[in-house]
């Protein structure tokens, strides 16, 4: 049935073939037709069917991927190659400096003025060495202007003996210091309206001159592997040609230890101090002062990678022996650092406080023009806080700014003393020449900034400022606190035996006050605020290095030739040149 019907398609299929093949052999010409489309054709695509890029697998026989190892055949090759030797270039090496243990210098130069210093150690037997240094300064003044004696000598002698190993070490100190002085700043007001005569008799009768002395004895101690590290003393036994005395005593023994894995820090302090004064400023009646302090100052470090953090407090209690008041005191002693950008940028801050105990030797250290009068106290350091970056701009080129603001009660000001014409006292610093002390609560708001470069191995650069903000509570004025200090020096090697350099310091305004009273209704007391004016000081050295022993040098100060005031109605020398030798040796 199936092959009849395929039969019967063929037949028909032949006979349609047939027939359109005889018509268009008929009319070949079809002529033409209109077609109107009635819709128009919207062609569509249809689905497809995403082959899988990972098509799953039926057999059953999956085999198991093997493991092939490779294997490298090698066998040794002989070989005649020899490489030639390297050969370092040659390296031009300076020849190395000779050290010496002993050296004396001299100097001389205008206004009469003399340097000179002594250096000799020896080193003894199983560790122990001896030493001894003696220096000179003088000068026989000379200072335009001034109406008393301006000359000035200050000598010195030190002595140690020691003995160093690799877990112990302790050195012994003796000292003497002779300062000579003259208070030469007398306000002018005091005799320009007096005659000749007169003015001759005032000035005849001021004994300007004073002269401090000072005995040290002292020593160090120092353990490397123990839980007691290290511990100093000093005394010092401090008076002057007007019977004033002072003595201190400081210990500051430390120790070190581990709880729980953790550095423990301890200080402790002992700072007395005890004086007198034969008379007060207005000559009636004597001074005297003493205080005891005990400080203990515990502290740990932690260190973490870049941050490292110094965590301490301070206990320090003060005794006043002589007049005063007891006081139990806590300061802040934080600290820490981080590494911002390596050594290139680090950032610091802390909080720091203390007790500054104040001295008749540290006083005059600062200021040799103060009177034999003064009131002796301790300084309340309550806290110092400060930030900071510091770093380097470059290998050469260091950095560093920061800014800080400091409390402290009881703080120490140098003022210009009065002077009174109904003052019994005649002695040499009464008559308004002298600086005194005076004590107020002092806020301190600073910014600091130093950069430091070496350009070569034969030119370095620095300089550096402080700017200053104060606030006191008492006083009208920070006394003779400078608002701005710029410091700045250049040092550059010429040649192998020529060297110079060149430094200039400025320091900004300072407030003093002038007071000249009477009882006497017809006169006109004065009371005046007074501003000494910004200085800056331009200093100069060369240097000629004859041999490894032998040099010779040439400094130069003050060469701007500034006629400044360091404290008020004290003129500084003008130019001052100064030639000299230093020579250095063995024994």
């Amino acid at each position: 049935m199936k092959i009849k019907f395929q039969y019967k398609i063929a037949i028909v299929s032949v006979l349609l073939g047939t027939q359109i093949t005889f018509a268009q052999k008929k009319d070949e010409n079809i002529g033409t037709e209109v077609v109107n489309v009635v819709k128009p054709y919207t062609p569509t695509i249809s689905d497809a069917f995403k082959v899988k890029e990972t098509p799953s697998l039926e057999d059953d026989d999956n085999s198991k991927k093997e493991d092939i190892q490779y294997n490298i055949f090698s066998f040794p090759v002989a070989s005649t190659f020899t490489p030639s030797k390297g050969k370092a270039a040659n390296v031009d090496k300076e020849k190395e400096e000779k050290y010496f243990s002993n050296y004396a210098t001299l100097a001389a130069g205008n206004y009469g003025n003399i340097n000179a210093e002594l250096f000799v150690t020896q080193t003894l037997e199983s560790g122990n060495y001896v030493g001894a240094m003696l220096r000179h300064l003088s000068s026989q003044g000379g200072i335009k202007d001034i109406e008393l004696e301006d000359n000035f000598a200050n000598s010195s002698l030190d002595l140690t003996y020691g003995s160093r190993s690799n877990a112990l070490s302790w050195n012994a100190d003796l000292g003497y210091q002779r300062q000579s002085y003259n208070w030469y700043g007398l306000n002018s007001a005091l005799y320009e309206a007096l005659t000749p005569t007169d003015k001759a008799t005032f000035i005849d009768g001021i004994d300007e001159k004073q002269v401090y002395q000072n005995i040290s004895v002292g020593g160090k101690l120092a353990m490397n592997e123990s839980v007691f590290k290290q511990a100093t003393i000093k005394f010092n036994r401090f008076s002057d040609d007007f019977s004033s005395g002072e003595n201190r005593f400081v210990a500051k023994p430390s120790f070190e230890f581990d709880v729980v894995e953790q550095n423990i820090k301890a200080d402790f302090i002992l700072d007395y101090v005890n004086g007198n004064f034969k008379n007060n400023y207005f000559d009636s009646g004597e001074l005297k002062y003493g205080f005891a302090n005990f400080g203990f100052k515990p502290s740990f470090q932690i260190n973490k990678e870049d941050l490292s953090v110094n965590i301490g407090v301070g206990f320090f209690y003060s005794s006043a022996t002589e007049a005063g008041d007891n006081q139990f005191l806590i300061y802040p002693n934080i600290n820490a650092s981080y590494k911002v950008v390596g050594d290139l940028m680090i950032a610091y801050a802390g909080a720091e406080g203390n007790l500054k105990q104040n001295s008749y030797k540290e006083f005059v250290d600062e200021n040799f023009f103060v009177s034999p009068t003064l009131g002796v106290a301790p300084t309340d350091q309550k806290y110092d806080i400060y930030v900071g970056l510091k770093g380097k701009l470059a290998s050469s080129i260091a950095y560093n700014i920061r800014g800080s603001f400091m409390n402290e009660d009881n703080k120490a000001l140098f003022k210009n003393n009065v002077y009174s014409y109904e003052n019994t006292n005649t002695d040499g610093y009464a008559f308004g020449n002298s600086l005194g002390v005076v004590y107020d609560n002092l806020k301190t708001l600073s910014f600091f900034g130093e950069l430091k470069a070496d350009f070569s191995k034969n030119v370095s650069f620095g300089i550096n400022g402080t700017f200053s903000s104060y606030a006191e509570k008492d006083q009208k004025e920070a006394w003779n606190l400078p608002g701005l200090k710029i410091a700045s020096n250049l040092d550059f090697k010429i040649t192998p035996k020529w060297s110079a350099g060149l430094n200039v310091f400025f320091v900004g305004e300072r407030k003093d006050n002038i007071i000249i009273s009477s009882i006497d209704p017809s006169f006109t007391n004065v009371d005046e605020v007074v501003t000494l004016d910004s200085y800056f000081d331009l200093n100069t050295n060369v240097v000629y290095k004859y041999s490894e022993r032998l040099t010779f040098f040439l400094k130069g100060n003050n060469i701007a030739n500034q006629n400044y005031q360091r404290w008020i109605n004290y003129p500084v020398q003008g130019v001052q040149g100064l030639i000299g030798a230093n020579y250095k040796f063995d024994f």
